[in-house]
């Protein structure tokens, strides 16, 4: 296992900065998310990582082994691509063996390492199928061997389940990490896709316009959110306008909020407030100094493990998820309803 440490990376396409002088730090045997929109410079930075574009500035290093200049070849990482890239020509074991055969390795060590490979990815007796005969999750069963084989000191996966369908994409989730862990690699893994980061990454990184905005487990991510932006973009959140009235205290419609810590802003300053859906709860009637905000349901979606509610209030209108609903205490559209939450679950920003 190797850790990979990124320093100062700038890439530019022309007049567009790509990656603005980008720093990480990967532990080895880490799977590592970068997660962002489509153009914030994840994709950018994983090719970079694999020598398929070079940077303007800033170092690359894997191990103790500095690479940023490396061709890649030279650079022992394994990538899967969002469209799997395999040969249509060649069966199943034929694709596997492609990268080692281009390495010149014996003909005996290919059969026992492409073997050893299938069976990581449990695909032992497919060697002789045609590509054409697989399901796209089993294609990108044999995308993974194929990256696996050459051992690589590093993999990189870029999109890699956005092709499938949702059921396919839940079972590969675990299966990659799976493959991962048990092969001791230190995994790179390009994402927009929220639910895919928080469910098999150790860390996340959350890029936006080719900058790091927060780097942490996604529990952290994803409670304690660095930014507006990485609160918006990461789940669902309700944000509403509050102002600070002290340390810890807000003024919201015309209440009192405590929260359960200081806020770094001044006294008399105009913020946003941001809560998840969740978070929420519709009660009968709150304890005392419970935060409270009355409101009247605009609908309700019923969703079998949850029912969505949109609720109108005084700072605008609240999404509510309420979990295991009884459908004997749905609330109907046009209902007064009291929504109460926990100070731990208040997120304050600037606006």
């Amino acid at each position: 296992m190797i850790g990979v440490s990124i320093r100062q990376l700038t890439k530019r396409f022309g007049s567009t900065l790509a990656l603005d002088s980008v720093d990480l730090e990967i532990e080895p045997g880490e799977m590592f998310f970068l997660l962002g929109p489509s153009g914030c410079g994840k994709t950018t930075l994983l090719r970079c990582l694999a020598g398929f574009l070079l940077p303007e500035e800033g170092s690359i290093r894997f191990g103790g082994e500095e690479v940023t200049r490396q061709p890649p070849h030279l650079r022992r990482t394994g990538m899967v691509f969002q469209n799997y890239a395999l040969w249509p020509h060649k069966n199943v074991a034929q694709n596997v063996a492609f990268g080692l055969e281009e390495a010149r390795v014996p003909k005996d060590e290919i059969v026992r390492r492409v073997g050893e490979a299938l069976a990581a990815v449990r695909m032992e007796g497919y060697g002789t199928r045609s590509i054409h005969q697989l399901s796209g999750g089993q294609q990108q069963r044999v995308a993974l061997a194929r990256a696996l084989v050459i051992r690589p000191r590093c993999l990189l996966l870029d999109e890699p389940l956005s092709n499938l369908d949702a059921k396919l994409r839940l079972e590969m989730r675990t299966e990659i990490r799976r493959i991962c862990k048990e092969a001791g690699l230190t995994a790179i893994y390009v994402t927009h896709d929220q639910k895919e980061a928080l469910s098999v990454a150790d860390r996340i990184a959350v890029l936006e316009s080719g900058r790091i905005c927060q780097i942490g487990t996604p529990e952290r991510v994803y409670r304690q959110p660095a930014t507006r932006f990485v609160a918006d973009f990461i789940g669902e959140t309700n944000f509403f306008p509050a102002v600070v009235v002290g340390p810890r205290l807000l003024e919201v419609a015309g209440e009192r909020w405590e929260l359960a810590r200081e806020v770094a802003f001044a006294k008399g300053e105009a913020v946003s407030v941001s809560i998840r859906p969740e978070a929420w709860r519709m009660v009968a009637e709150a304890a005392p100094g419970a935060l409270t905000l009355p409101g009247r349901v605009a609908q309700r979606v019923y969703l079998g493990e949850t029912a969505q509610y949109e609720v109108d209030t005084e700072v605008g209108r609240i999404k509510v998820h309420e979990l295991n609903p009884r459908p004997d205490a749905a609330r109907q559209a046009g209902e007064p309803c009291l929504l109460t939450v926990e100070r731990d679950d208040l997120m304050v920003f600037a606006l």
